[in-house]
Formats: C-alpha cells, sequence, structure tokens
C-alpha cells in the first residue's frame, strides 16, 4: 500500500468497491489517514468508479465535488445560503447609481469633520511659532487699517514668527501680504462662505475648512498670541473666544491685543465700566487685553507672552 497514488476528486479508485469518502477518507470501511487519505487500492476487486459519482450520490459535496461553491467578500468566505449578494463590495463603491441622502447624515459629517481635523494637523504640525491675527474681510485696500496690516504682518515675520489669519480679503490680506513680502511664513485657513470666498494670493501655506470649529481649533493650537484688528461680527466672535479660553486656562501665556484705539475704546470701556463694575469679570481677567494703536507695541506684547511661554515649555 505504501507508495500507492493518491486519489482525489473525479479520479477513477480501482476496486473501489464500498468507497465511501475522500479526504481523511473511509475505502472499503476502513479508514486511511494521511493528508488525503493514503491508501487507494483494494486488492479485491479491478472494478472501477469515479469517485465524484459515489460522493455526490449521497449529497454530501454539493455537484459531486468536495470543494463546494463559495463567494468572498473580503477575507469573509460565503456559502450555500450565504451566498444570496449578487454583487462584489467594489462593484457597489465603483457603481454611482443609488440613493446619496447617506452623504446628509450625521455619521458621514462625523467622518468629513474627522478629515479636516487630520488635514489641518497635518498641514501645520511643523510650523514655527505663530501669531493669529483677526480682522475684517471687508478692509479696502486704500484703507489705513489695510496698511496697519502689512506693517503688522511685516514686523511680525521679522521677529521669526509665523502669521495666521483667516486668508481671506481685506485686513487678513494685508497681515498676509505683510508676512510673505518680508520673507515670513503666511498662512491662511479659509473658511466655506456664501460671500467673501476664497483664500487671498499672500497666502503661502493655506487650508480650507467646512466648519468654522475646525477652523478655530487651528487658530489656536498652532499660535501664542491673538492680535485683533477692527472687525465684524467675525471678529467679535474670534475675539471673546479667545479670551474665554484664556481666562478658562484651555490656553497659556497667550496675550490678546485690540490693536486700533478708536476702533475698540468703546468696547473696551464698556468690559471695564460694565461687565468689570458690576463684578462679572474680575482683575485679571481685564488685564488680559492689551489696547494699542502702535505696531512695534503690539510686537512687543506678542514677544514678552512667547518669551514666558517658552520658558514655561
Amino acid at each position: 500500500m505504501s507508495g500507492a497514488p493518491v486519489p482525489r476528486s473525479g479520479d477513477i479508485i480501482p476496486g473501489s468497491r464500498g468507497v465511501h469518502k475522500l479526504g481523511g477518507m473511509t475505502i472499503d470501511g476502513q479508514r486511511h489517514h494521511g493528508p488525503e487519505g493514503n491508501g487507494a487500492h483494494h486488492p479485491e476487486s479491478d472494478e472501477q468508479q469515479p469517485v465524484g459519482e459515489v460522493l455526490g450520490g449521497d449529497g454530501e459535496y454539493p455537484n459531486g465535488n468536495e470543494h463546494p461553491h463559495e463567494k468572498q467578500r473580503g477575507p469573509v468566505v460565503l456559502r450555500r445560503s450565504r451566498m444570496g449578494e449578487p454583487t462584489t463590495t467594489d462593484q457597489r463603491l465603483l457603481d454611482s447609481r443609488g440613493p446619496a441622502d447617506w452623504v446628509h447624515t450625521d455619521p458621514w459629517r462625523v467622518m468629513r469633520i474627522q478629515a479636516e481635523f487630520v488635514e489641518g494637523f497635518g498641514a501645520l504640525a511643523e510650523v514655527p511659532r505663530a501669531t493669529t491675527v483677526f480682522g475684517s474681510a471687508r478692509t479696502p485696500r486704500e484703507h489705513e487699517e489695510y496698511q496697519e496690516g502689512v506693517r503688522l504682518g511685516s514686523a511680525l515675520a521679522g521677529t521669526g514668527s509665523a502669521v495666521i489669519t483667516g486668508g481671506g480679503p481685506g485686513t487678513m490680506e494685508a497681515v498676509n501680504r505683510g508676512a510673505s513680502e518680508a520673507g515670513g511664513l503666511s498662512i491662511g485657513l479659509g473658511i466655506e462662505l456664501p460671500f467673501e470666498q476664497g483664500l487671498n494670493p499672500w497666502v503661502d501655506l493655506g487650508v480650507n475648512f467646512r466648519y468654522f470649529f475646525t477652523r478655530k481649533t487651528m487658530f489656536v493650537k498652532y499660535a501664542q498670541a491673538f492680535v485683533c484688528l477692527p472687525g465684524g461680527f467675525g471678529t467679535m466672535d474670534e475675539l471673546f473666544e479667545s479670551l474665554t479660553l484664556v481666562q478658562t486656562k484651555k490656553v497659556t501665556k497667550f496675550p490678546v491685543v485690540m490693536f486700533g484705539r478708536s476702533y475698540w475704546r468703546g468696547l473696551y470701556e464698556w468690559i471695564r465700566d460694565t461687565m468689570h463694575s458690576n463684578g462679572k469679570i474680575g482683575d485679571q481677567e481685564l488685564g488680559l487685553l492689551h489696547l494699542t494703536d502702535d505696531v512695534d507695541d503690539a510686537v512687543r506684547v506678542v514677544e514678552e507672552a512667547y518669551a514666558a511661554w517658552d520658558a514655561a515649555h
């Protein structure tokens, strides 16, 4: 028996009277071991019978084959009644037909939000120390506020600080322009809006966002100071969110400069004479604000705060 050929499905086995199984099979009532059931010849008969016919007769293997039909779904193997899927995963991915409502559901939005954080972190991870500058998108280029923005951006770049703006036109463009022309790193973080859209031409590194909260995280995470030039609701939102983060110690050693005395004086006085006088904020919170008209003074505040931040880290 040793050295006999190993039978396989569909082979003819001489003298296979009473053959029942292959593959750890029983031949003539005796079990033969081995990887595929060594020993395929029975000495009593030379009668030949197709193995496939015998196996198919008892219904144990579909279609007379010991390997049943199957369908693969990635690493998953489906057989018999589980084979009902008429398409493949790739086909469903690449087929453009079907409803698209799922792209407007919250689970899909979560994936988009996650992707924005990943893109933002990846793009800005190696940015050197930076100052975030807020300001109006509606400041015309011939306005003095625009010129102040250019000077501020240039002065910050001169200290080795990158500048981060909202990437839009107006004051944001002015600051980006000043930094870029001075050889500094000019960063713009844009936002999807029905108006005032698109990054200005002076942005060297730009990232566009769908969601305000993702963008705001980047404004804070990669900066060591905030400077607020005159602006509208967006600038107000960014100013007070910055103050709240500093007040609640979500960020530390973080100056907030209000640049433009004539523009910010009314708000500053209201904070001092109403909020502070009524005990809604304390001396320490009021001291978070620095009001100035001077570019050099604003840069000094930023530099001193950065030195303190660097020493603490």
